[in-house]
């Protein structure tokens, strides 16, 4: 049986994710007077931090009144948005959009704004900690920890760049070697870090201690502990292109992962399909995320214009 689509299922602009780059594209769309459907299953990168960092007049601000806040915007301007999963896409003349509820939606255009997931190293006590006293990035969280006791985890020997940048935000750093040997660092990373007063520490990394709900160190597995209140770890990176590939989106592969292929814009090798956010890069803070998503909903203003007239102009 063919499922019919009613008027009231097309849309405009359909965006995959609600998190900071997708509200922001429905902004844009929604006050260019498109109607937008943004589609959220309700997992941002971000929620296990209690603040965000680095964003002008947002310094600080808990990551779930940022998105809350967003979601209000959005609505004054007639965008849509739904709690749910987009588990397929069809692209004919236009785009097939399945919820995991069993609606179908139909769009001219989309917007990929699902981001990507953390795995976290197999440590005991880490993803408990994580977004606390456990963190990754320091431009985010390294102002709220400085001059405390840092240890970082090596999860490769490019774990090393870690080491030596929040140097800058604690001059007592112990770069603890976990499963990385000591020689598969190079003469010049071991020179860095002497240089930085990083201390290299050998020996896998059994687990965390915690006192009174604090991390207070870090216990080898040959029993040694090293009292440290804040760990640093390098998250291995989980692009959920999963859509984007479905569809044919060209990826690249980068040291962290296979994203897609797209301009400056956010528009993807598949006509009609922009994506912003994470879901283009491991490095896409929230205020890139923000600015991602505008400049994606701008192109599709455009270009829908541009279709239109075209179009008109044809008959």
């Amino acid at each position: 049986m063919v499922e019919v689509v009613t008027m009231t299922e097309r849309y405009a602009v359909v965006v995959v994710g609600g998190g900071t780059a997708g509200l922001s594209a429905a902004l844009v769309l929604g006050r260019a007077r498109h109607r937008t459907l943004v589609v959220d299953a309700g997992e941002p990168r971000n929620a296990p931090a209690a603040h965000m960092q680095g964003y002008l007049s947002r310094d600080g601000m808990p990551p779930a009144e940022f998105l809350a806040a967003g979601r209000e915007e959005i609505a004054r301007y007639g965008v849509e948005l739904v709690r749910d999963r987009v588990v397929a896409v069809d692209k004919g003349e236009d785009f097939a959009v399945l919820l995991a509820g069993g609606r179908t939606v139909r769009a001219r255009r989309l917007v990929i704004a699902t981001g990507l997931k953390d795995e976290l190293p197999a440590v005991p006590g880490v993803a408990e900690r994580f977004g606390r006293d456990v963190l990754h990035c320091p431009f985010c969280h390294g102002w709220e920890v400085r001059d405390q006791p840092f240890g970082v985890l090596a999860s490769s020997p490019a774990s090393v760049h870690q080491a030596l940048i929040v140097s800058q935000w604690s001059k007592d750093v112990r770069f603890f070697l976990h499963t990385v040997a000591e020689e598969e660092l190079s003469d010049q990373d071991l020179r860095r870090l002497a240089a930085a007063g990083v201390d290299v520490v050998p020996g896998e990394v059994a687990g965390l201690v915690v006192e009174d709900d604090r991390l207070t160190g870090l216990r080898l597995a040959d029993g040694t502990t090293h009292g440290r209140s804040v760990l640093f770890v390098g998250p291995r990176p989980v692009p959920q292109t999963g859509l984007l590939e479905r569809l044919g989106a060209e990826l690249h592969e980068t040291p962290v992962g296979a994203y897609p292929v797209v301009d400056p814009t956010g528009l993807t090798t598949v006509p009609g399909v922009w994506a912003a956010g994470n879901a283009i890069g491991f490095a896409e803070q929230v205020v890139h995320a923000a600015s991602g998503g505008y400049r994606a909903a701008a192109a599709i203003v455009g270009d829908l214009l541009m279709t239109d007239l075209d179009a008109a102009v044809q008959e």
